[in-house]
């Protein structure tokens, strides 16, 4: 291992500035890329562990979203269950409010954009002390200015890397202290060139400084900015890198051309043996383990895991642009990420999304950065993967900008006229049918019809789709005599072109059962219920999302028709599933909830339903927001359990609430809206009639 030099007196100030704010301490280590300024945090906390008895959380601010990042480590490391589907800041509130006790050292390594790590720190309690490294000024940040190496560090570091060969620096002094200048006592170069060296026992200095003086790239290439005109370290780090490329084969440079195309993030080694299916699997071990990682080219993270360094991965991209595979290596890559956004679910479960999460990165590299090479068939996929992972975990946000990118990449690339731009505004309009914003979803839904009757013909199964959709968007609105033609048309086309027994049949089925059983008409309902419960568990297993949904919606249909007994043990394994598929808190789970008590109110069980109720409220509003018309609904019915106890103090307020929402998203005239008027027009009058 190599020995930490020259960094006491920082590593001392940078503990002072930790230390000495007592609210949240926020501190930067601030310099040049391969300065040493991740090895001067890592150095920190190894020193100072025992301070920080509440643990250490790293974060890579550049491998994704921090709160994401933040999340992940909560559930993994420390056993918290942040609610799924909060949105990202909630959840991460969520995690530092219930942080195990103590001091905690909270590293963000390499933060380009204060901006948009900010919004997470603002809430820390002030036991979190916050190191940040970075290339950037970052404002009235406390910053601690790590600079290059002093030359007799820098030449103690060299010695340290060359110790099995004693007197080999003393030998030719003069030229180690060159050599290290020539390098702008740049910690990362110095230590690459060391073990260069180290590896080389017959290689003299001077050659070794020959070499670097002659084997020069194009500065530009790895510019970063104006502010770091003074390139000389920054030229000695790609003349080292220079060195070890010319110790690869043929092989070895597109290998490391292939990992410099994924995100600068941990990439599973599975996915790099994916794009290179044609290569012996032990063939690839071998350049990893035997070339890569010997030349510290690569690093291992973790049981399958592997990551370049920042710098390592331009200096590869670089090169991987003069190489014969290099258009080929790209492609490969996307083709392998594509097929990964293809298998992530509509809904996916839990288990599915912690399955799938090492991937994001890269699927969002291919995405922001590669598109071009990803063919005009799969174009959408990789955005619509991104989509679909955030949207599981109830991210909405994350999944509306993925969602928002996919229509203007389709459009631009494919033309205003094209299936898969029916396809993005149809994505687009159910998420943003999901959140309640229903003026906004309803334009792109029929332009979505339209496009695929005009490119598609009447029947096909994306005009079924389109059908389906915008009747859900009716039905939601209570539009009810607008939604029931469009679901038996979309229910007779799938039919028709897909079969009685298909996945895409059943959510027809039950979205015309819920038509029918809103409108009271329960015996044209139950049939199409059972059909969608048989037809989910046979197609889909019984454990899946929708086979819960089934479950939920038959029950509602029980209780409704006073069928109490069969009604609970459907909803009592529907919450179940819910819990497991998709989290303990989720949308759906809430939903559950929700249905579970009012079956309790209707039997007169209201110990046992207001809990359920108080629950589902407070999920909804955590997920869905304070505006959602499911929060109207969880509203109406707590003031209905505390209006059928006599607690009208209590109800009347909840239903003065409930309507304001309703009447504002959903419109003055909608059964919703209606129904809750109704409930407090019937408290008011029966509180007039009976004052206290």
């Amino acid at each position: 291992m190599v020995e930490f030099v020259g960094r006491e007196e920082e590593l001392q100030q940078l503990h002072k500035l930790l230390q000495d704010n007592k609210q949240v301490a926020i501190a930067a280590i601030a310099g040049m890329g391969g300065v040493g300024k991740t090895e001067l945090a890592l150095q920190y906390a190894i020193k100072y562990r025992e301070t920080y008895n509440g643990g250490l959380c790293w974060l890579l601010p550049k491998s994704g979203d921090v709160g994401i990042q933040v999340v992940q480590f909560a559930r993994t490391q420390l056993d918290l269950k942040p609610p799924e589907d909060f949105d990202i800041l909630a959840q991460v509130q969520y995690c530092w409010r219930r942080w195990r006790g103590g001091d905690v050292l909270l590293v963000l390594d390499d933060v380009s954009d204060y901006d948009e790590v900010k919004p997470y720190l603002q809430s820390l309690p002030s036991r979190f002390k916050v190191l940040m490294t970075t290339r950037q000024n970052l404002g009235r940040i406390a910053k601690l200015s790590l600079d290059v190496l002093q030359p007799e560090e820098a030449l103690e570091l060299l010695k340290s890397l060359l110790k099995e060969t004693p007197g080999r620096i003393e030998k030719e002094l003069a030229l180690a202290n060159q050599l290290c200048e020539w390098l702008g006592y740049l910690p990362l170069g110095v230590e690459l060139v060391g073990r260069y060296l180290a590896r080389k026992q017959d290689l003299s200095l001077a050659e070794m400084l020959r070499r670097l003086e002659n084997k020069r790239l194009d500065e530009r290439s790895l510019s970063k900015s104006k502010s770091e005109a003074d390139m000389t370290a920054q030229r000695g780090v790609l003349a080292a890198f220079e060195l070890s490329w010319q110790e690869l084969e043929n092989d070895d440079k597109q290998l490391g051309c292939l990992l410099s195309l994924f995100a600068a993030a941990p990439i599973p080694w599975k996915l790099v043996e994916q794009c290179l299916p044609e290569e012996d699997v032990e063939d690839l071990e071998e350049i990893r383990d035997d070339t890569l990682l010997n030349l510290h080219l690569v690093q291992r993270k973790g049981e399958g895991i592997y990551q370049l360094h920042p710098l390592l991965r331009e200096f590869f991209q670089y090169k991987c642009r003069g190489l014969d595979k290099g258009e080929e290596l790209k492609r490969s890559l996307c083709g392998v990420m594509v097929a990964v956004a293809k298998n992530i679910p509509e809904t996916p479960t839990l288990e599915q999304i912690t399955y799938v999460t090492p991937t994001i990165p890269h699927l969002a590299e291919v995405a922001k950065n590669l598109i071009q090479y990803v063919s005009d068939d799969d174009l959408p996929w990789s955005f619509v993967g991104n989509a679909r992972f955030y949207n599981g975990q109830g991210l909405y946000n994350q999944a509306l900008l993925w969602y928002e990118q996919c229509l203007e990449v389709t459009k631009k690339r494919l033309g205003e006229e094209h299936p898969d731009v029916a396809l993005s505004l149809n994505n687009l309009a159910l998420l943003y049918d999901f959140q309640g914003r229903y003026s906004e979803a309803e334009p792109l839904y029929i332009q979505a019809l339209a496009l695929c009757r005009k490119l598609l013909g009447e029947e096909h199964p994306s005009v079924a789709t389109s059908l389906n959709n915008l009747a859900l968007l009716y039905y939601s609105q209570g539009r009810y005599s607008e939604a029931e033609p469009l679901y038996i048309q979309a229910l007779a086309l799938y039919r028709k072109l897909l079969g009685e027994e298909h996945p895409d049949v059943a959510p027809v089925f039950n979205n015309l059962a819920l038509l029918y059983y809103s409108q009271g008409r329960y015996s044209e309902a139950e049939p199409l219920y059972i059909q969608t419960l048989a037809l989910c568990r046979k197609l889909l297993g019984e454990e899946h999302p929708d086979v819960a949904l089934s479950l939920n919606n038959l029950a509602l249909l029980y209780r409704s028709q006073g069928r109490y007994s069969e009604a609970e043990p459907l909803y009592i394994q529907a919450l179940a599933l819910w819990r497991k598929l998709l989290s303990e808190e989720h949308p759906s789970v809430a939903t559950s909830f929700n249905n579970l008590a009012s079956l309790y109110d209707s039997q007169g069980r209201y110990s046992e339903a207001e809990p359920l109720y108080i629950q589902a409220l407070a999920l909804c509003r955590k997920l869905l927001g304070e505006e959602h018309p499911s929060v109207a609904t969880s509203l109406n019915n707590l003031a209905l359990l505390y209006d059928s106890q006599g607690r009208y103090s209590e109800a009347e307020p909840l239903y003065i609430q409930a309507l304001d929402i309703c009447e504002r998203r959903l419109g003055v005239d909608h059964p919703n809206t209606v129904t809750i008027r109704g409930n407090l027009v019937y408290l008011r009058d029966r509180l007039s009639s009976n004052p206290e």
